[in-house]
């Protein structure tokens, strides 16, 4: 059974009138005739008698539209309640985020929180190798992610911080004793990369296989979480990029993290899919916004 016959059937039986009932749907008159039929040949019997002059509902149309009307105003009314559920910023959110979190991150849920009483969120913490399969599979609402995001079926939010990179390095390292470094200086260490499935702009960023000029960097295999990869630092297996919140938040004495020059800044942002967008994402995107402009740091 078409949804769109039994509109039109309810709806003429209101009008009484092909043109009115058609204007009512933004349908042609015909179109209204062909539904008509089309529901009238599903049941088996006329349900209208149309003359020159009048539109009726026979016996059998108008028992049809007194058993059929309850369960369509029903459904008329779902749809409004969905509507004004949508439109409503109350429940539970459910963020992700990446490594720590940070004080953007919970700058945000604060500023969000202050601004919707009625609504909650709940942090989920993401692996810095799989930032969207929880998205994807409705464990998180959103997320804070790397910009730019390249996943068709996933939408993002303005950049919220542009942060300057770190190197995290064993406490004994010649580097660690250093201010900072050049990014063409990476070229004398090992990075420790992130496992699959991270996107390859992902891989480059935490782990670039070349320095600005072109020079090789070795990688020195494959974490899927910063904590993994800064305790292998620890042990002497390699080094990282991070960060610079991040890298606060590892404090560590077999750790040093030596600024670097010459990378691209790490820019973070909101994420979620596009087919569940809701007012509720929509503001908490919005308070994250208003929030980050004190968030953007060297």
């Amino acid at each position: 059974m078409e949804f769109k016959e039994l509109e039109c059937f309810v709806v003429l039986s209101e009008e009484l009138h092909f043109a009115r009932t058609a204007e009512r749907l933004y349908l042609s008159p015909g179109r209204v005739s062909q539904l008509v039929r089309s529901l009238e040949t599903r049941i088996g019997g006329r349900l209208l008698e149309r003359t020159s002059r009048r539109v009726r509902l026979t016996t059998l149309g108008e028992r049809f539209l007194a058993d059929l009307r309850p369960a369509f105003d029903a459904l008329g009314q779902a749809v409004v309640d969905a509507k004004t559920a949508a439109r409503e910023v109350t429940g539970v959110l459910r963020v992700g985020f990446l490594a720590t979190p940070t004080g953007l991150v919970t700058g945000s849920v604060r500023r969000f929180e202050e601004r919707n009483p009625d609504c909650e969120v709940e942090l989920v913490e993401i692996p810095l190798s799989d930032p969207f399969s929880k998205l994807r599979a409705h464990q998180v609402d959103v997320v804070f992610t790397l910009l730019p995001v390249e996943e068709p079926d996933i939408a993002a939010g303005a950049e919220l911080n542009h942060v300057a990179m770190r190197l995290g390095l064993p406490n004994y390292h010649p580097l660690a004793r250093r201010s900072s470094i050049n990014a063409e200086e990476l070229a004398s260490v090992s990075l420790i990369g992130l496992d699959d499935p991270a996107p390859r702009r992902w891989r480059e960023h935490v782990a670039p296989s070349h320095t600005p000029s072109g020079r090789p960097i070795a990688l020195a295999g494959t974490v899927a979480t910063s904590q993994e990869g800064v305790s292998q630092v620890a042990l002497g297996r390699g080094a990282m990029l991070i960060c610079t919140p991040s890298a606060a938040s590892y404090v560590s004495p077999d750790v040093v993290f030596v600024p670097v020059t010459g990378l691209p800044p790490s820019i973070l942002g909101l994420a979620w899919l596009k087919s569940s967008e809701t007012a509720v994402i929509r503001a908490f995107n919005e308070a994250a916004e208003g929030h980050s402009p004190h968030m953007v740091a060297a």
